[in-house]
């Protein structure tokens, strides 16, 4: 079993930060995901009806983020958190990209609510999965990048397990070894917050409803909550 845990460093650094772990097992990606397919187009229609729009860097959601790269030295207006750049996507396109049923849930859940997601294909990743600054020595391909490497630079915050890394500026971009596709069967479906006192409430409500998105097309699905004080 796969343990998620903050390393004390980046806990000290971000005491308010508290991250849903979704897990889901006997995952079927490859049948129709009804609910994921309504929930994407509710949100396309909601925006070109303007009744909604997704979150902006003036966003107090998205704003704690840029503070958090900026605090690791990424700017985040050049590299940005996931949900940043999903949500500006969606503005100047009016859709959400169509990926896989499993990845469209938890994006369609993410520009939502405002809050950074993404998955890891629990079959590829190696021992457990620890939020950990960088130092320098790690190595990571990026998602759609087989035989590109790159070097996270000392500082930058990752997800890494005992192989090498699985994202990038804490949620920027996944690696291609744990991608999610129609095959995956046992995945780990995350979202963040680094603000908990004000959107603490917020991110379980997006767990809740993520969780409801998969547990139609798994055997099991759970969630725990991953803070500075627990592992997940």
């Amino acid at each position: 079993m796969t343990t998620f845990r903050i390393d004390p460093s980046v806990a000290d650094a971000f005491p308010g930060t508290l991250i849903a772990v979704v897990t889901a097992s006997g995952l079927r990606g490859d049948e129709p995901w009804p609910a994921t397919a309504t929930a994407l187009q509710d949100l396309e229609q909601r925006l070109a009806d303007a009744t909604w729009q997704p979150a902006d860097e003036n966003d107090p959601r998205i704003e704690a983020w840029h503070t958090a790269y900026r605090s690791f030295g990424t700017n985040p207006r050049r590299t940005r958190p996931s949900v940043d750049a999903l949500g500006r996507r969606l503005a100047k396109k009016g859709a959400l990209p169509r990926i896989n049923a499993a990845v469209d849930s938890y994006n369609a859940v993410s520009v939502r609510h405002g809050l950074p997601a993404g998955a890891f294909d629990l079959d590829h990743v190696t021992g457990d999965v620890e939020i950990r600054y960088a130092d320098g020595s790690e190595t990571f391909t990026p998602l759609g990048e087989p035989d590109a490497v790159e070097n996270p630079r000392p500082g930058e915050v990752i997800y890494a397990d005992t192989t090498d890394v699985l994202t990038r500026h804490w949620n920027h971009r996944d690696a291609h070894r744990t991608r999610v596709t129609p095959g995956s069967t046992h995945v780990a479906f995350i979202l963040e917050t680094v603000h908990a006192t004000r959107d603490g409430h917020l991110l379980k409500t997006a767990a809740e409803e993520l969780q409801d998105l998969l547990a139609p097309h798994a055997a099991r699905t759970t969630v725990h909550y991953l803070s500075p004080d627990t592992a997940a």
